[in-house]
């Protein structure tokens, strides 16, 4: 039954004890037969070598265990920034969450965009603050910094009376019965916290001591009576969110699935794809069972070339803002190559078959120099993928120095043409109406050629290339911010063969993007800083050097607190800075805020992957495989 399942995710700025936290639930609750230890290298969830050996988390890592009766699937989440991509996906799975901060360090930068996600997906939030054991612990400052950085509604359960008054406000009638002097029992308290958590008006607060397990028996409770319950209708509509994809050298390709609605089972069609097997989780380890339920979170085999992200069935049945969470956008590039030149396809290989599991890692391959490229968020992502490369595919490589990804877009309005009709047999004649959009509008593509001036398929072939086309523009980058309109074009009869649309719409593109004038686009984070108020001046002049925008400062106590609008290329290196220079005391929380022009002296252009459309007679031979070259990157 659904209402005696939870299904949670576990997560925390990394070092705050998530994964102790986590190891510690499963031995309670008998998911695990002896509780495993972080330090050692011997954490049931962190199964990969790179996890034991860096003492990290790199990958989500899914569990099963119950207490009082109640089933609970948790997914324990990265921590470091850099994995923060492994965090997002989960989000697609969970019904509530529990928010691990340590009692010592507090909000951390990590902290404030997790909190905004779980906010952005509705989903609600349990805290509870560990390390209380430690020296240097303030459970209260930490409770404060919850509610004044995070703006989080907490309601601490040690604070008695203040819990009582922040409930009582959630619940017209015990607020009535509590100012006539009627206090509520302690079960209608609960009660009304629970339903108050579940709307997200409050988040309760809880502390202890993971290592020890001090408070994770009552963390456990909160969990149980605080958090939803999975909702949807086994007997309904097929709905399921694939939350992650891992590969198996026997059953292929396996997807993690969260069905919000309807049933699964064995031999089951989804699509054009039949379901080969399902498993789902006893402990840490998967067992076979060949059904799946609304509710629950299994392992899909079958489903042919399904990727993170993918929907099954109906997508409106995926609960409001469940997708739209976003954590992290790779702004980093770098050139990979093995260090044994005869690798190079096997590594070109593996890296693909990574990014099916991690989109964000997007490998891409470069005809014309042989070269391959991943997109990255961070400088420990690259010490990880060297080590998953060489452990679990054999090979060595090195990284050239990450490099950041500008995006572009058009100056001014303009026209694109392309007249595709020679050398026979082919005819493909389009006209492109282009127009800039404010920033962060995306691409909109927009068709008014009626059916007998171009034939619906060839209009599909079109619709489907333009999001290839545009992967890179005038300046090689992906262009973005732009309105693009189809209104004129023909076909023929006898000379049309079925790909020459596609083949001749990029070249039309790439016409009215020249014709637009490009305009070179960098990332902008948006960064909160604290540091020591004697270093406030430094902080300033850093930024100002950094070509930043930041607001007045705000002084508290002996902390300085800043915002700031940087460009990534300025300071993606500046926590070290920061680190050095304040004693470890300085943090700095950035998220991506959008892209802004920039002067290309300023940026940089990225080498064309594939054969440049402008360069017709080249990109139209290469394209009927006349001519080495890949015509897309």
């Amino acid at each position: 039954m659904a209402a005696q399942r939870r299904n949670i995710g576990i997560l925390a700025h990394v070092d705050a004890g998530k994964t102790t936290l986590t190891e510690r639930i499963l031995y309670l609750c008998g998911g695990i037969q002896s509780q495993g230890s972080v330090d050692a290298g011997t954490a049931h969830t962190d199964t990969l070598s790179v996890e034991r050996t860096r003492g990290i988390s790199v990958k989500a890592a899914s569990a099963c265990c119950a207490w009082k009766g109640v089933e609970i699937a948790l997914v324990d989440t990265p921590g470091h920034a850099d994995f923060s991509s492994e965090v997002e996906r989960s989000l697609w799975a969970l019904d509530g969450a529990v928010l691990v901060l340590s009692a010592v360090e507090g909000v951390q930068a990590q902290t404030e965009l997790l909190y905004a996600a779980l906010r952005q997906a509705h989903i609600p939030v349990v805290f509870f603050l560990n390390k209380v054991d430690r020296v240097g612990a303030d459970r209260d400052r930490v409770l404060r910094e919850i509610r004044e950085v995070l703006s989080a509604p907490a309601a601490a359960l040690w604070e008695e009376e203040a819990l009582l008054d922040a409930v009582c406000e959630t619940d017209d009638d015990l607020l009535a019965r509590y100012l006539e002097g009627e206090p509520p029992a302690e079960a209608e308290v609960r009660a009304a916290l629970a339903r108050a958590c579940r709307a997200g008006t409050l988040c309760p607060v809880l502390s202890g001591a993971a290592l020890r397990g001090q408070g994770v028996e009552a963390l456990l409770d909160a969990v149980v009576d605080f958090l939803p319950a999975p909702a949807g209708d086994a007997a309904g509509a097929l709905c399921g969110v694939v939350f992650a994809v891992t590969m198996d050298k026997t059953m292929g390709r396996g997807a993690q699935v969260r069905l919000y609605s309807g049933a699964l089972q064995n031999r089951q069609a989804v699509g054009e794809s039949k379901v080969t097997q399902i498993r789902t989780l006893r402990g840490t380890r998967w067992e076979d069972r060949g059904a799946l339920s609304a509710g629950e979170i299994g392992m899909v085999y079958g489903l042919g070339d399904v990727r993170p992200g993918d929907v099954l069935g109906d997508a409106s049945l995926v609960p409001e803002g469940r997708l739209r969470a976003a954590l992290a956008e790779p702004l980093l590039s770098s050139r990979v190559e093995p260090e044994d030149e005869k690798d190079l396809r096997a590594l070109r290989e593996a890296l693909e078959e990574l990014s099916i599991e991690d989109p964000h890692l997007d490998a891409q391959w470069s005809s014309f120099t042989h070269e391959l490229y991943v997109r990255l968020t961070g400088a420990i992502q690259v010490e990880v993928l060297q080590a998953l490369l060489e452990e679990r595919f054999g090979l060595r490589c090195r990284f050239a120095p990450p490099t950041v990804i500008y995006k572009e877009t058009i100056a001014h309005e303009a026209e694109g043409f392309v007249a595709y009709t020679m050398p026979k047999p082919c005819w493909a004649v389009m006209k492109f109406h282009l127009t800039p959009l404010p920033p962060g509008s995306g691409v909109q593509y927009v068709c008014t050629v009626p059916p007998t001036a171009i034939r619906p398929r060839y209009l599909k072939q079109v619709e489907q290339t333009v999001p290839r086309a545009l992967r890179q523009g005038m300046l090689g980058w992906e262009v973005t911010d732009v309105r693009i309109e189809l209104y004129d074009g023909s076909d023929h009869q006898w000379h049309t063969h079925p790909l020459d649309f596609a083949l001749a719409t990029p070249m039309g593109l790439m016409d009215g993007l020249r014709r637009g004038g490009p305009v070179l686009l960098e990332p902008i984070l948006r960064c909160r800083f604290t540091v020591p108020s004697s270093c406030a001046g430094r902080l300033m002049s850093d930024l100002a050097q950094m070509r930043g925008r930041f607001d007045a400062p705000q002084t508290r106590g002996e902390l300085t607190m800043l915002l700031a609008d940087l460009p990534a290329a300025t300071s993606l290196e500046y926590p070290t800075a920061l680190a050095a220079y304040t004693g470890g005391r300085g943090a700095m929380a950035a998220q991506l805020k959008g892209y802004e022009p920039v002067d290309l002296s300023l940026g940089a252009t990225c080498p064309r992957r594939g054969v440049d459309p402008l360069d017709t007679a080249r990109y139209i031979l290469a394209a009927r495989k006349a001519l080495e070259g890949e015509v897309w990157d």
